[in-house]
């Protein structure tokens, strides 16, 4: 079924989002179904540190931090993080207590090829580090699932080509990720090739909150030069074009024997309409499209989604038929992370001058409605907690593309840093059980009404560097002490997550 006509496909999932969730009591391990993963997430970045250790070459998130330090809320970076890189082993345990199946993580390419390049040598210390990363998690039965793209590209390919602005990293990306393969992949069965391509493009490009921190000046004063309404769309068309090539290579030369799946890992917000009406519930199909589909229509129709090419023209990039090819059916899963939801209005067209992705889709999205918050606020300003909306966005995945088979590979909830408080207080976090219990039975009846989920990682194992808010907000389900040597200590929902697994 098409959803161009009104938005009579939303107004089923509207009419069908009403049922009762699963109670506390039905809740467990045993309600899912056979082999469903439950896991942690994380990425290199924001966990690892190290940033000059072991022959690493600097990343666009290294620059962006030390460059740019206004722009993250305490002026940190992920230099040291949580020191991952040197505690893996005292991790891959705490998840091994807690009974979990997997844990997705993050391999940083500048580790790798610290030039970005394989003309400028591949770094076997980085190597060593990931093959006794996943040496570990085997031993403990923890499945590896491996990102290969986590936002933090080298800074070698931005300064040499510009990075995602360049044709030049599908290819560059490619070799990266047939490094990865090839050292890795007897033992890795899921691989990812990208995290969230809707945030790197309009986080980096269009708002300038993420690195490379790129935007308009016009837009955001104090932006770094660039084009809100050029550089996202053009970025977002390289990150596809380079896991296309990923995929490809993967299939040819590797999977037959390997016996590995691989996907892509993309984000939505769920939307609602701020009222019924036809313009409204139109206006929730284009913030979709600009969001979601930009990436799942390619993926699965190879090409935009009618919005965007009627909206955007001569601005959007434009697939060749060999690459639309390539880029149609390129996965065999897709990773879902959702965290929130938005009431959607229309916006009528405007007059501007200046054209940007923020304004492209002519929509305006809403927290509130007649003064009411779509849900409760978390610490992060942007997560409004909104539980159905996992379900609907589930719902709206199965129906429109096909029923593709689904990690969720990030769900979780911000709490502040409660730096004044004792640490028993701060290992208290009832809010963070309640929403990973709901969101949990969501996906649950999702699952009973036929939707592909085979598994959901909370996001996230500990405390970490989170991007633009810095240490400021806690999302781990395990504390980290920041000022007691990076200490790690289970939270209420650590507790409440082993006793789920056990159930």
């Amino acid at each position: 079924m098409e959803l161009g006509k009104g938005g009579l496909l939303f107004f089923v999932f509207l009419l069908g989002s009403s049922s009762p969730c699963a109670t506390s009591a039905e809740l467990g391990r045993s309600g899912f179904p056979r082999g469903f993963v439950f896991g942690t997430a994380s990425s290199a970045y924001q966990y690892e540190g190290a940033s000059r250790e072991g022959d690493k070459g600097p990343s666009i998130w290294d620059n962006f931090t030390h460059m740019h330090p206004e722009k993250i809320a305490d002026r940190s970076n992920g230099d040291v993080a949580v020191d991952s890189y040197h505690r893996y082993k005292e991790d891959v345990a705490i998840m091994k207590d807690m009974g979990l199946d997997a844990y997705r993580f993050s391999i940083s390419w500048p580790r790798i090829l610290p030039n970005g390049r394989l003309s400028g040598g591949v770094n076997r210390e980085g190597i060593k580090y990931y093959n006794s990363l996943i040496d570990e998690l085997i031993a403990k039965g923890l499945q590896p699932f491996v990102t290969l793209f986590h936002w933090d590209s080298p800074q070698a390919l931005e300064d040499r080509y510009g990075g995602f602005l360049s044709y030049h990293v599908v290819g560059d990306f490619r070799d990266y990720a047939e490094i990865c393969f090839r050292e890795f992949g007897d033992r890795v069965k899921h691989w990812i090739t990208f995290n969230e391509p809707w945030s790197y493009s309009a986080g980096g490009y269009a708002m300038g909150i993420l690195a490379p921190g790129r935007c308009s000046r016009w837009e955001e004063p104090g932006c770094g030069a660039g084009n809100s309404g050029r550089e996202p769309y053009v970025v977002a068309h390289h990150q596809l074009l380079a896991h296309a090539a990923a995929v490809a290579v993967y299939r040819r030369k590797y999977q037959s024997f390997q016996k590995g799946k691989i996907g892509i890992t993309l984000v939505s917000n769920w939307m609602v309409p701020y009222s019924n009406s036809k313009s409204n519930t139109d206006a929730v199909e284009r913030a979709l499209d600009f969001m979601y589909g930009w990436f799942m229509d390619a993926l699965t129709k190879g090409d935009y989604p009618f919005n965007m090419r009627a909206l955007v023209k001569d601005r959007l990039p434009k697939f060749t038929r060999k690459q639309s090819r390539l880029v149609k059916g390129s996965f065999d899963f897709i990773g879902l992370n959702y965290y929130t939801a938005r009431y959607v209005h229309d916006l009528p067209r405007s007059n501007r001058v200046h054209k940007s992705y923020s304004t492209d889709s002519r929509t305006n999205a809403t927290v509130t409605r007649n003064g009411i918050p779509i849900g409760p606020r978390a610490a992060s300003s942007w997560l409004y907690i909104y539980p159905r909306g996992i379900r609907d966005l589930l719902l709206y995945t199965k129906t429109k593309y096909d029923n593709p088979v689904i990690f969720i590979t990030e769900n979780g909830v911000s709490e502040l840093d409660k730096t004044t408080s004792s640490l028993e207080e701060a290992l208290e976090d009832k809010m963070r059980i309640d929403y990973h219990r709901k969101h949990l039975s969501f996906v649950q009846e999702a699952i009973r009404e036929g939707v592909d989920v085979r598994g959901y990682f909370a996001w996230s194992l500990l405390d970490n560097f989170e991007w633009f808010a810095g240490y400021t907000v806690r999302f781990g389900i395990n504390y980290v002490d920041y000022k007691d040597d990076l200490k790690r200590y289970p939270k209420s929902s650590s507790l409440w997550f082993r006793k789920f697994l056990r159930s």
